[in-house]
């Protein structure tokens, strides 16, 4: 990199990074030279009229007077800059170009409140219990600890500080890592675009039983509904009735006749009308979102002290009182009775990856949006050994939280606590807890608090997933949506509500499921997976560590740096080729899906990692020079390759 004298310039404190001008669509937007914003990390030379001046050290020809520009230009913190810009060989004309300093959070605590909202999502509550009990219980701890260690917290911690360093979303990063691998934020845009599709409707469902719950009867108590069937036992109110395997209690006909009506669909192949009563509250559930979001992080960072702190309070409330429960004791033995045969076995130990993978959180594109807004020396390794702990500490707090009710309903029913666990995902929730709960002393409170705990457990995950998109697109796009953040919102959770759709008719639980399964799960792992190479393996481990060493004071060791390097892409390997090796066999009450819909689903996961190829082969064909030149252009941050 080319210095300048100080006659020629002023000197501006930045990390080294240029803007290479070689690369038309980088260098310039809009035919303005953008300068990225480093928080406190450099001043610019202010004068009169409240503008900074930038001048060039060197111009495109070599040859300057201190009206040129050079194409390559270091970035400086700067609210408004007065500078020149052209490509090479063209003659620069002034242009004003006002930069307004990057939003941050207005207190720390706002910061990882945000993270922990993130992580700790409806997931907690029902994913990790079932797989722990299905896994050998207290022995599942083992594989689910050494996972933690070397595979889900150091991918956290990566992507925390690179969020922070290069101050930019999901898209724009990979102009200062691997221009080539650009194609991965797109990918996860379409990711996050999937998960709003359905992910909300759950949520939807939530609100639905929450109105029901103002009553001082909760429906789903009774047989004598309109919706329910010959078949509907209520075994809490009659001691003499016996429970049998046709038995249906009035809470799964509540859920599955009532609420989602399935049996109104014949199946994917039918789903049948859609739900105005579903549709309603996904209405309400999308318009608190936007009001939560439209205006950045400082609005989002004040909401989250309720969301995100209000779930453990009603944990606790829950626990202790699960813990009071006849036959409480019961659950907790099956949760965490071990089983040490089960960690001979291979699924055990892919469920534990997977587990720790998706509760945490990477590459989703949210962590990297969260952690551009902190300040540029913010002790993000500080923030990721404490956030991930909590997390995880949530999910085994939670399995309490759930055994110790499904040990009550099997002293109710006079069953082994497996019969009635047999309920997994938002089941677990809807029908077996929601039971629970209404047949405990002051069921309407319970129920009340449970469902409004299940909604704030569901929104912080849904403001943190559309912020990954808002921050990835603005940061991409600054000259379209620069200053019309609320716009963009609307049409984002527009076009949301529109893709929810499907999930909306009555057999919308199907799809809900088919998504769940394929939409998200292995695009997500290939995504962390090329991230962690790319950052590793191109970007460079060392040139990694120089950055945090600038931004955090210290270089991380031996051990975070083997992690990045082998145990994490290894990791990431094992679990996509265990779940691409056996597909999931998808069940969903008395309907088996059919062979075509894991065709459907793997289309619907390529549909978003084909952004990938498409824009390597994209920048390879458009950009000039000999196929060495331009890989090495396309590998390297750009400004590292003269």
């Amino acid at each position: 990199m080319e210095k300048s004298s100080s006659n020629e310039t002023q000197t501006l404190t930045s990390k080294k990074e240029l803007l290479d001008c070689t690369e038309g669509e980088d260098c310039q937007e809009n035919g303005l030279l953008v300068h990225p914003s480093h928080g406190d990390k450099g001043e610019a030379g202010q004068i009169s009229n409240g503008y900074s001046v930038v001048q060039s050290p060197v111009p495109c020809n070599g040859i300057g007077d201190g009206e040129d520009v050079q194409c390559t230009a270091p970035a400086a913190t700067t609210t408004t800059t007065t500078t020149t810009s052209t490509t090479c060989g063209v003659e620069a004309q002034p242009q004003l170009l006002e930069l307004e300093e990057r939003e941050t959070w207005s207190k720390k605590m706002d910061f990882l409140l945000s993270v922990i909202g993130y992580a700790v999502d409806l997931g907690n509550v029902w994913r990790f219990p079932y797989i722990c009990y299905q896994n050998g219980g207290g022995a599942f701890l083992i594989p689910y600890t050494i996972m933690a260690i070397f595979g889900g917290i150091p991918l956290f911690y990566m992507e925390l500080a690179l969020g922070q360093y290069h101050r930019n979303g999901c898209i724009s990063i990979w102009r200062k890592i691997c221009p080539i691998f650009k194609g991965i934020g797109f990918t996860i845009c379409i990711i996050a675009f999937y998960i709003a599709s359905y992910y909300n409707t759950i949520m939807a469902w939530a609100l639905y039983y929450l109105i029901s719950s103002f009553t001082s009867e909760l429906p789903w108590t009774s047989c004598k509904n309109a919706w329910n069937t010959v078949n509907c036992t209520n075994y809490f109110t009659n001691a003499s009735i016996t429970w049998t395997p046709h038995s249906i209690s009035p809470a799964e006909e509540f859920y599955t006749r009532h609420v989602l009506q399935v049996q109104r669909s014949k199946g994917l192949d039918d789903l049948g009308g859609i739900s105005w009563q579903l549709t309603l509250c996904l209405l309400l559930i999308f318009t608190i979102v936007y009001f939560s979001i439209w205006k950045g992080v400082k609005t989002s960072g004040k909401v989250v002290w309720v969301t995100a702190t209000f779930p453990y309070i009603i944990l606790f409330i829950l626990l202790i009182r699960g813990a009071t429960l006849p036959g409480a004791w019961r659950g907790v033995v099956f949760y965490l009775k071990p089983d040490w045969q089960k960690l001979l076995a291979t699924e055990v130990w892919v469920d534990a990856a997977a587990q720790i993978f998706f509760s945490l959180g990477p590459g989703f594109g949210v962590l990297l949006a969260f952690a551009s807004y902190n300040k540029f020396h913010n002790n993000c390794y500080q923030d990721a050994l404490v956030t991930s702990t909590v997390n995880c500490m949530t999910s085994f707090v939670s399995g309490f939280v759930i055994f110790t009710v499904l040990g009550y309903m099997a002293e109710m029913r006079n069953e082994e606590v497996s019969e009635v666990a047999k309920d997994t995902g938002p089941s677990l929730l809807f029908i077996t807890y929601a039971e629970a709960i209404a047949n405990m002393p002051a069921s309407t409170f319970f129920a009340i608090i449970f469902f409004l705990m299940l909604l704030t457990l569901g929104l912080d995950s849904t403001f943190a997933g559309l912020e990954g998109v808002i921050t990835a697109m603005l940061d991409e796009f600054p000259h379209v949506w620069g200053k019309r953040r609320e716009w963009f919102v609307l049409g984002l959770i527009i076009a949301c509500f529109l893709g929810s759709l499907s999930t909306l008719t009555f057999g919308g639980a199907y799809v809900v499921k088919l998504f769940e399964e394929y939409a998200t799960g292995p695009a997500v792992l290939t995504v962390v997976f090329l991230e962690s190479i790319a950052v590793a393996w191109f970007y460079g481990i060392n040139q990694f560590c120089s950055d945090m060493k600038e931004m955090l004071g210290f270089t991380p060791g031996w051990y975070w740096r083997l992690c990045w390097v082998a145990i994490s892409p290894i990791f990431l390997l094992f679990i996509i080729c265990s779940f691409m090796s056996s597909p999931p066999d998808l069940r969903l009450f008395d309907y088996n899906y059919p062979y075509w819909t894991t065709i459907v689903g793997y289309c619907i996961g390529t549909s978003s990692v084909i952004c990938i190829p498409i824009y390597m082969a994209y920048r390879l064909i458009i950009t000039p020079g000999t196929f060495k030149e331009i890989a090495l252009k396309l590998a390297v941050p750009h400004g590292d390759v003269g």
